[in-house]
This record gives structure tokens, sequence and C-alpha cells, in this order.
């Protein structure tokens, strides 16, 4: 098939993974329940800027009737023990506005929206609420805070939660994905396994094979539904 050829690719889902490392490992988990769902897994990119042209990129090609986002992140606090796997209800960006540390002011305490849908007149600021409805159980408005450059000490991780003192954990892709989900008016669902503590660099005290096995056991259960 020539390049010209490929104008888009019509999936029921798509599944987005970060990363290589996280395809390499998530895959063989949830292929066959991908594959009932009739549903292709490709990668978005890591942070926060290629994932979220990449999404755009892949919506446009596959024109999915819905998305999961699934990978690892940090904990920012001890709501989410390591090993662990949740679908964030809330995703917020920490990172975009002005200064750093506590002089850090974000877009919307700037007074700037970080888009404007022109056609509804609906304005995005720091928080997105991208996802279909959590399941009963699953704890309530859950938030997923996305930054540029994971927490590298305690002290990062304070200066995140003085603004955001309801995420419960950081990665660096889902708000620029649900971002791109939303523009396209196409529904989202953000699953990460708990890998390490924001903040602690030491590999040592990570598990993210426990991280990842629980987030695919959660994106099967999703993708069966």
């Amino acid at each position: 098939m020539k390049a010209e050829d490929l104008i888009f690719i019509m999936t029921r889902l798509l599944i987005l993974l970060p990363t290589d490392f996280e395809l390499q490992k998530l895959q063989p988990l949830i292929a066959d329940s991908v594959k009932r769902a009739d549903g292709v897994i490709v990668t978005c990119g890591f942070g926060a800027i290629v994932a979220g042209i990449r999404t755009t990129q892949l919506l446009a090609l596959h024109k999915p009737r819905a998305v999961v986002l699934v990978g690892i992140a940090g904990a920012l606090g001890p709501q989410l023990p390591i090993g662990t796997a949740t679908a964030f209800s809330r995703i917020a960006c920490y990172g975009i506005g002005a200064g750093s540390g506590f002089s850090f002011e974000t877009a919307t305490e700037l007074g700037w929206p970080q888009w404007t849908d022109p056609e509804f007149g609906q304005s995005f600021g720091d928080v997105i609420e991208p996802v279909i409805e959590s399941d009963p159980g699953e704890s309530a408005g859950s938030m997923l805070l996305t930054v540029c450059a994971a927490s590298g000490c305690a002290e990062d991780v304070a200066h995140r939660l003085r603004k955001f003192p309801h995420a419960v954990a950081e990665d660096m892709e889902a708000f620029s994905v649900a971002l791109a989900c939303r523009m396209a008016r196409i529904p989202l669902t953000v699953i990460r396994g708990i890998s390490n503590m924001a903040g602690d660099r030491d590999k040592t005290n990570w598990n993210v094979g426990a991280a990842l096995e629980a987030a695919a056991e959660l994106a099967a259960m999703r993708i069966s539904t």
C-alpha cells in the first residue's frame, strides 16, 4: 500500500501506549482483548508535546469511536500504592503558565485558557474531564497530573500539590491526549499503573512490572465491557 493510499483506516477502538517499552510489555497482555474489540494498539510518543501531536494524527488516520491511553505513572501521595492501577476521571496540566517553584502560576491563574472551541465557545483550562463514566466503586474524581518533566524530589511534588491538591499521580502524556480527543469529540479512558512514588528517582524502589500488569488487567476489563 502506498503512503498516498493511507487516507484513513476506521477502527472501533484505539489503544495508545506512550513508549516502545510500554508497547513491548503491554501488547502481549492486552492483544487478545483489543482484537476482540476490533481495536489497534499503537504508540503516541513520550512527553506532552509529541503525544498530543501524534494522537491528533492517529485520530485522523484511524477514525476510532473511542480511545484508551495506558501506561505507567508516579504516585503523588499514599492514595495509590505502587503496583496498582486506576482509571482517571480528571486530567490536569502543570507547567504551562509563568514562573517556577513557589512562584509558578498556572494558565488559568494568568487568565489564559489553553484553548477555546470556536464552534461552541467552550474554553479548556488546566483541567479536562475527558473520560467515559467511571465504574461503580472506582474512586470518584481521581485526578492525574500531566507534567513536562517528572518530579525529581519531594520539593517538586510539593509545588505540584500546592496547585493541584486533588492530584494523586503524575504522568507526561494524558493531558495532551485528552485535549486532542476533546477537540475531535472522541471519548477517552486514561489508565495508569503506579510504578513509583513521584520524586523518587532511585529505580530500585520502583516496580514497573507490577504496575504494567495491573494496568493491563484494568485495560482488558475496560476494553471487554
